[in-house]
């Protein structure tokens, strides 16, 4: 966590964060443009990109607060991966140097020069994205992630959960520089509560043991993984005296917050997050739709683009950066609790879970979030088919430059450690090698997984196939 954070200081700032959310209207706005206008002067003044791109739609220092934010320019992740040494307003950050770090880190805990906390995104190139949280910055989104995981609770009502010292579960991919398992993990140790890890690549005959050994009363995850654990807990779920579930990660359909409901007898809270900005939002029902965290960022809706600039993150200052989430923007009631914007959020990831046969007519799964993480050099893109209950293969979209063999001998490492983790080492695995990557023609989106029981070949693709 951030380095000498003060336990009082973090409940202070946590009360005055959930103040903001009982201002009207007009105060939102107000406190939201200053701290808008107070990023933009800071990014012209600090980051040589942001100054040549302001400067290039005649943006300056005199004007920068009579300019709509609509007129300064977008940043999406080929720009930030292109000018992310000149866009960051510390000159001691470099991009081979963070993918160095992150190398050489055993685990996501370590920090940056001692005060950058470093966040791996999921992606499928050789060249991952680094989004970096100064010790400022983090203490902020921390506190608005708990705020958000204890929303519609009093502070009252929170300082009694705090002193009860709550046990938290978290399950989720764990085991790397994932920006959910960083603030969750540091988050859980600022409130001092107890916790414990499940990751999801944790066979399923060690869950039930885990978790009724620990005996959690909040529950935050993957809402498929939490889901999964329901089923193996069985009758059990009685017994642990959940007090709330925390969705994170994936969309929470109306159907899956149901079943979580009826299946610990608890509330379901949906929070809203990415790598970009790690408190985005809130939904604690499901007929209120989401709600955004206008203290925190500025989202728009442009053309059914999602734009977000976060107000909190100086050292990477993301103005504008471009989402491929869906937003559906709605104007809050003159008598709403909350005057902070509500959204319909549309078409994020939602894969499905592998699930396969063992021989001993169990059945174990692999998580589709535990796999977006490979980095293999020359590996453009990639997708996974479900060809039988005892079988998958990847396609994979290689650089032309790339050398094949190679690739496929990384992919088969990474890979098969996976199945190794799950004890799936008798699944078969293939690789087909395509010209590119179809998004899907309703979405246009790229599905993670795809389930399919044959195998149906497409001549656009002219595929090649190695199996290993």
């Amino acid at each position: 966590m951030a380095a000498g954070i003060n336990y009082f200081r973090l409940l202070w700032n946590l009360y005055r964060q959930k103040r903001n959310a009982g201002r009207r209207k007009e105060q939102i706005e107000r406190l939201q443009k200053k701290k808008l206008e107070k990023l933009l002067l800071f990014a012209y003044e600090y980051s040589p990109y942001y100054r040549k791109v302001f400067e290039a739609k005649g943006i300056f220092p005199e004007n920068i607060r009579r300019t709509p934010l609509e007129n300064f320019p977008v940043l999406d992740k080929g720009i930030l991966m292109e000018h992310f040494d000149e866009l960051v307003t510390d000159r001691s950050l470099k991009q081979e140097e963070l993918l160095r770090f992150d190398e050489a880190s055993e685990d996501g805990g370590e920090i940056y020069l001692d005060k950058y906390h470093v966040i791996h995104s999921s992606g499928s190139t050789g060249t991952p994205r680094y989004f970096v949280y100064d010790n400022a910055a983090w203490e902020q989104m921390l506190i608005g992630i708990i705020r958000g995981a204890l929303w519609g609770m009093s502070m009252g009502s929170v300082l009694k959960l705090l002193a009860e010292k709550p046990r938290i579960l978290y399950i989720a991919a764990t085991d790397g520089r994932y920006g959910g398992a960083m603030a969750v993990g540091d988050g859980i140790r600022g409130i001092r509560a107890e916790q414990r890890f499940l990751d999801i690549n944790t066979p399923l005959a060690k869950w039930r043991e885990v978790v009724l050994e620990f005996h959690p009363n909040i529950i935050i995850g993957y809402p498929s993984a939490v889901k999964i654990l329901a089923e193996q807990t069985g009758g059990e779920n009685e017994t642990l005296h959940v007090r709330r579930i925390i969705s994170c990660g994936e969309p929470l359909s109306i159907g899956l917050r149901k079943f979580l409901e009826n299946a610990f007898d608890t509330e379901v809270v949906n929070f809203y997050g990415a790598s970009e900005s790690l408190a985005l939002g809130v939904e604690q029902r499901a007929d209120e739709g989401m709600i955004l965290f206008d203290d925190l960022n500025v989202i728009e809706v442009i053309d059914g683009e999602m734009y977000v600039t976060c107000l909190y993150n100086f050292t990477q200052p993301l103005i504008r950066y471009h989402i491929s989430d869906k937003l559906v923007l709605h104007e809050t009631e003159d008598d709403a609790d909350c005057f902070f914007t509500k959204a319909d959020v549309l078409l994020c990831r939602n894969e499905d879970v592998l699930w396969f046969e063992k021989p001993d007519g169990s059945k174990e799964y692999l998580h589709p979030l535990s796999m977006e993480g490979f980095c293999v050099v020359g590996l453009l893109d990639y997708q996974f088919y479900q060809t039988s209950p005892i079988s998958f293969e990847m396609l994979a979209e290689a650089e032309e430059s790339a050398d094949r063999a190679n690739v496929t001998e990384e992919i088969y490492r990474h890979v098969r450690k996976l199945l190794s983790d799950k004890d799936l080492e008798e699944i078969q695995f293939s690789i087909r090698f395509v010209e590119q990557i179809i998004p899907d023609k309703h979405t246009g989106k790229k599905p993670l997984i795809i389930k399919m029981m044959e195998d149906k070949e497409d001549d656009k693709n002219k595929h090649y196939r190695e199996a290993i």
